[in-house]
């Protein structure tokens, strides 16, 4: 029988290495949990002061909240590729200006972002379906008129947002800052901890060079 070759024996390791790259990743967000948690790891420090935006100690996990679809079904934390998000939230039966406005910034600052676009993503979370939401605004921020509902508003103006739902029981325990400042959005990291928060009066060249030193050392 032939021995395998030294060039056979390569390729099986490269292929294992790369099989394994998704476990590695679960065990080292594990890790990180653990030793947030712990309070043995100090992220916000790690990160030093050059945001602008309000860095929330310590970080909460969203990975871990029970996530939802606009359905109802179980919506399990996914991002494979590894990017950041601009989390807007919306709770209760009606997405007003301040909604919209949130909605309209994050796309915008999306977009600024040019070849670093790949890099990060855009989510909503809400209490209720979109269907169930009313739109509380006659034009948008971009002063086009504003379509008929809130579903309509998502569909035509913000395609490839994530939506999901999550439980309102679960809103003082990730996002207690928006019932008291509703023009209050987050960014959350790749390993989905939410980590910062912006509001209005956060410039948007700020949170644009907040978001390029984030990507630029984070290795991502």
């Amino acid at each position: 029988m032939q021995e395998p070759t030294a060039g056979a024996n390569n390729s099986r390791l490269v292929i294992l290495l790369i099989a394994g790259i998704p476990v590695i990743m679960v065990l080292a967000a594990t890790w990180l949990w653990w030793f947030v948690a712990r309070g043995e790891l100090d992220i916000v420090g790690m990160l030093g002061t050059a945001n602008r935006g309000t860095l929330l100690d310590p970080p909460r996990p969203l990975a871990e909240a029970g996530l939802l679809s606009p359905t109802g079904t179980a919506l399990p934390w996914s991002n494979v590729d590894h990017q950041w998000t601009l989390l807007v939230t919306q709770e209760g039966a009606e997405c007003a200006a301040a909604c919209e406005r949130k909605l309209y910034l994050t796309r915008q600052i999306h977009l600024a972002l040019g070849k670093e676009f790949p890099r990060v993503r855009r989510m909503l979370i809400t209490d209720r379906a979109p269907a169930d939401t009313a739109l509380g605004v006659s034009d948008l921020s971009d002063n086009k008129p504003a379509p008929a509902d809130f579903a309509g508003l998502l569909a035509e103006e913000h395609g490839g947002l994530v939506v999901a739902r999550l439980d309102g029981a679960s809103w003082p325990q990730l996002f207690p800052e928006t019932r008291a400042k509703d023009d209050l959005w987050y960014l959350v990291d790749p390993a989905g901890w939410v980590m910062m928060t912006y509001d209005a009066s956060d410039s948007y060249k700020d949170v644009i060079s907040d978001l390029k030193f984030l990507l630029k050392n984070s290795g991502d």
